[in-house]
């Protein structure tokens, strides 16, 4: 199983990232997808999940409206769009996935997950 996040860098306030998870080693289509970040000293955050068809999204309050997750299931990809980038949104941002549906917030409920990309958002 693999999940390679990729996209990271660092971006001025109000700017935008694009975020991509390149996945393989499991039947992708058949699990939810999300996008989770981890800010220095700090615990693990839920930001976006996206149902396995796609059909269905899900964000945290903080990047409601700004962020936008999408997923290919016939190219194994999930990507994060993100859009009016605060400072408060620096953080290693990891995807992961989950077969069982629902609770979707709570990131301990995830089954794999891949290495983090890092977003800084500085002036």
């Amino acid at each position: 199983v693999q999940l390679q996040a990729s996209g990271g860098g660092l971006v001025q306030p109000g700017g935008s990232l694009t975020l991509s998870c390149t996945t393989s080693g499991f039947p992708f289509s058949a699990f939810h997808m999300a996008w989770v970040r981890q800010a220095p000293g700090k615990e693990r955050e839920f930001v976006a999940a996206i149902s396995k068809a796609g059909d269905t999204t899900y964000y945290s309050q903080s990047v409601q409206r700004r962020f936008t997750i999408f997923r290919d299931n016939a190219k194994n990809t999930v990507t994060l769009q993100m859009n009016d980038l605060k400072p408060e949104d620096t953080a290693d941002y990891y995807c992961a996935a989950k077969m069982v549906s629902g609770l979707y917030s709570d990131y301990l409920n995830y089954d794999y997950w891949g290495q983090g990309t890092q977003v800084t958002v500085s002036s």
